[in-house]
């Protein structure tokens, strides 16, 4: 069975989410489609759709992309260290 795709409710609710995680109030943006003349930002739903639009594109193309066969080039295994000197002063004996 193919995955069902979000509907842009599902998808404005992700988004409000996690903007709100960052600190970010879209309804700060001026409301409906017009940017605000002062200050250039973008309006509520202009903003909505730009980011649902790269929800629907971008991140999907991203999560599906693999490299072919070369082991050289296949994701690591373990994401790098923050310390790597004190992680190998640990490590090794």
């Amino acid at each position: 069975m193919a995955p069902v795709p979000p509907t842009d409710t599902e998808l404005d609710t992700l988004i409000r989410a996690r903007l709100a995680v960052l600190g970010i109030d879209l309804d700060q943006l001026p409301p409906g489609t017009t940017p605000d003349p002062d200050t250039g930002a973008p309006g509520r739903d202009t903003a909505l759709a730009s980011l649902r639009a790269f929800l629907r594109g971008t991140v999907q193309t991203l999560a599906a992309y693999r490299f072919d066969g070369d082991d050289a080039l296949a994701q690591q295994v373990a994401p790098p260290q923050l310390y790597p000197s004190i992680a190998t002063a640990w490590t090794r004996s």
